[in-house]
């Protein structure tokens, strides 16, 4: 915005305030305007996030004794945009462009000088050029835990979250200034961003020193937030966490972190994801494992087998005769649930159970068996292929 821009603007006017108000009377209508307008009080209107900006502009000048007295001079140099000519000027008031006077290119006054001197002061303090405004900012991101149960993580669930995290100080309704009357950074001009050169005709930005990034400066710093305009504050919310989360998984959740600063947007939300183990399930990517038990007869005669899954009924599985011990089969569908909704499987192993105590039909079921196999040496290739080695 021009110097122009500023003498037109008239700052009384702003804050509703007379041309001769007291230091006290700016400051209660700036308080009382500010508080009205202020983005956190209003997220996402944009007319009173202009309007504060108006306000904390106006103030900068006006409740600043040295700012306003030039401010005043300037105003009655040029009130409504003309210039007043001295005493020895004939006829009435001169149309000058005060783009052109503060340009250097004024006609018949040689102001130039006095001028620039006057406005410098005012619209170019601390090396910061045009208006002052205050930035939207971003708020922090959060970082959290939580852990779930083996069947929350494969299925999701909605779990809730206690966090803590920067929000606008409670006392000093955000504004970092005990009375609610900050004033804008001189150094940035209210930006919260300063720049530094880097060679080659090339500009940074770094957050400025003085004001943090604030764009604005507490004269009279908050006692909880000791100027900063954010405090600690915590808060629980329910979160759902997504099916097929893994154990050490880093979930981002956007918008959920600590809220903005005048009316910026809020940071995200990160959650590392723990989760337990199952006394009968494993995982394997996306698919779940289990050891299912058969009996001898099965695996060398076949059969049919049932499997338990996670949270639903059981499957059937056809055992083939002659299974081996430590054999993987497949139930399709009956795994994690992937990032695009479908499921992985459920790996069955089969482990052959040799009972411990048998009874007498039993073991003389089996001694039958042994003497019926008698001439069967299931080691014989073993000892050739070590022979061969």
């Amino acid at each position: 915005m021009s110097t122009k821009d500023f003498i037109e603007k008239d700052y009384y006017k702003v804050l509703g305030v007379p041309k001769d108000a007291t230091e006290a009377e700016i400051k209660k209508a700036y308080r009382k305007l500010a508080r009205e307008f202020h983005p956190d009080a209003n997220k996402g209107n944009v007319k009173a996030e202009e309007r504060f900006k108006e306000i904390s502009e106006a103030n900068d000048v006006l409740g600043d004794p040295k700012k306003r007295k030039e401010y005043d001079e300037a105003r009655a140099l040029f009130g409504n945009g003309g210039f007043r000519p001295g005493p020895g000027a004939a006829g009435g008031s001169f149309n000058f462009d005060l783009g052109d006077l503060f340009g250097g290119n004024a006609q018949g006054g040689g102001f130039g000088g006095g001028i620039g001197d006057v406005f410098g002061g005012l619209f170019n303090r601390g090396g910061g050029a045009g208006p002052t405004r205050t930035q939207p900012r971003r708020g922090q991101d959060v970082d959290t835990e939580v852990t779930l149960s083996f069947t929350e993580a494969i299925e999701g669930a909605t779990v809730p979250l206690r966090m803590s995290s920067q929000a606008p100080c409670k006392a000093c309704s955000g504004t970092g200034d005990k009375n609610g009357t900050p004033r804008v950074c001189p150094t940035c001009v209210g930006t919260g961003q300063v720049a530094r050169g880097s060679g080659g005709g090339f500009s940074l930005t770094d957050p400025c020193p003085d004001c943090k990034g604030r764009g604005l400066i507490a004269e009279h710093p908050c006692l909880e937030c000791k100027g900063s305009g954010r405090a600690k504050s915590s808060r629980t919310m329910q979160v759902r966490i997504p099916a097929g989360v893994t154990d050490g998984q880093r979930i981002r959740l956007r918008g959920k972190g600590a809220p903005g600063e005048r009316g910026g947007p809020a940071g995200d939300l990160y959650v590392v994801v723990h989760v337990g183990e199952h006394p009968v399930f494993g995982r394997k990517d996306d698919n779940l494992t289990v050891t299912v038990p058969v009996t001898f007869a099965e695996a060398a005669l076949g059969g049919e087998v049932r499997v338990p899954t996670l949270g639903g009924p059981a499957v059937t599985l056809k055992l083939p005769p002659g299974t081996p011990n430590g054999r993987t089969m497949r139930a399709r569908g009956k795994g994690a649930v992937r990032k695009d909704g479908t499921r992985g499987d459920l790996l069955v192993t089969v482990e052959v159970s040799v009972p411990q105590d048998l009874s007498g039909k039993a073991r003389d079921a089996l001694e039958a068996y042994r003497e019926a196999t008698a001439g069967e040496d299931p080691r014989a290739e073993l000892f050739e292929a070590a022979k061969g080695a």
